[in-house]
């Protein structure tokens, strides 16, 4: 028996959150008396596998078959669910970023095991793992476990340290085949394209988040616009040249409301909430955000919110541990030329 850590990649790379779910799922295995094994699935895996054994990994399951590349969630799943099959282990950890959530699920409803997801914290007791996950947007926190032989679980991003590096580890690696060829894929993907640069927002240390306050630009539409056109342009110029500059600062990720989404100021992909991602950065800066219960279901979980509002009652005050009562659009430029100034 052992326990798994599943190790997200992309583009023959791992995913840096991957390190954390390897750093969640050790602390189990530890408690167990047990060893983890890393599972790596795809382009690079062998070298992926050695640079998991230096993160503590006592061995890697590897499979770098055409099949798997890309991510494909039937070739993923149907092979991570032979693994759970032929070994028994007593859990298996992901970080909850999109494909971690569909994977093991699907992997726990065919290997007919529990799952327990978005935990903050892990534990065990007298064999069982207990996990540890917010509800009621955060309001109350509730444990869970499983009674089934393997525990999936899916771990929130941030919420767990990475091992210690140690660079002169080594682990076992064992090669397997994949469970369903290419040739049987209902699905072929022809291209795959990613935004090259950008900051994973799930992964931030810094986020820079904006609401629906960025229509308040100052900035004068073009004449052909006017009303809700001109609002949108307007805030669309304020993600660009007001919070883009302070994000480039500091390093860190664009994030926004809900209400700034479905006004169509930024694209889905940045909202952040219930109904979007939730972040757990060491720093949130929200601009123009009222802080409504489903906004704050996604970042109440960060070290330090600093809140800029113009409504010295906006609910963003009561959460944040800095507020600044002021025009976003006089306050940010500020703010960033200060910062720019210092972190020269």
């Amino acid at each position: 028996m052992n326990v798994f850590a599943w190790i997200e990649t992309a583009a023959g790379a791992a995913e840096s959150s991957s390190w954390e779910a390897l750093g969640a799922a050790k602390s189990i295995a530890d408690a167990l008396g047990v060893d983890t094994a890393a599972i790596i699935f795809g382009e690079n895996s062998a070298a992926i596998a050695a640079d998991a054994g230096k993160f503590g990994a006592a061995s890697a399951l590897i499979c770098d078959d055409e099949a798997m590349q890309p991510y494909r969630l039937e070739t993923y799943a149907a092979l991570l669910s032979k693994l759970v099959d032929a070994h028994m282990p007593a859990a298996v950890v992901s970080v909850a970023t999109g494909r971690g959530r569909e994977l093991l699920a699907s992997a726990a409803a065919d290997s007919e095991s529990g799952l327990i997801a978005e935990v903050i914290d892990l534990r065990v007791e007298n064999g069982s793992i207990i996990g540890t996950r917010p509800a009621y947007a955060g309001k109350v926190l509730m444990e869970m476990s499983s009674h089934t032989p393997t525990t999936f679980v899916t771990v929130r991003g941030r919420a767990f340290p990475p091992p210690p590096f140690e660079a002169a580890a080594e682990p076992s690696i064992e090669s397997v085949p994949p469970s369903i060829i290419d040739a049987a894929l209902e699905l072929q993907i022809d291209d795959l394209s990613a935004e090259i640069g950008a900051i994973n927002l799930a992964d931030a240390a810094i986020v820079v988040s904006g609401g629906r306050g960025m229509a308040n630009n100052p900035i004068t539409a073009p004449a052909d616009l006017s009303g809700e056109e001109a609002n949108i342009w307007r805030a669309k110029q304020g993600f660009a040249k007001t919070l883009q500059p302070l994000a480039d600062v500091l390093g860190a990720a664009i994030g926004a409301s809900r209400a700034a989404v479905d006004a169509g100021f930024i694209p889905y992909e940045h909202q952040v909430g219930q109904t979007g991602k939730v972040v757990t950065p060491d720093l949130y800066i929200a601009c123009g955000i009222s802080g409504a219960i489903q906004h704050q279901a996604g970042m109440r979980g960060s070290k330090v919110i600093v809140a800029i509002n113009k409504d010295a009652e906006a609910p963003i005050f009561k959460l944040a541990r800095y507020g600044i009562v002021g025009d976003l659009y006089q306050v940010v430029p500020a703010l960033t030329e200060a910062l720019r100034a210092r972190l020269s």
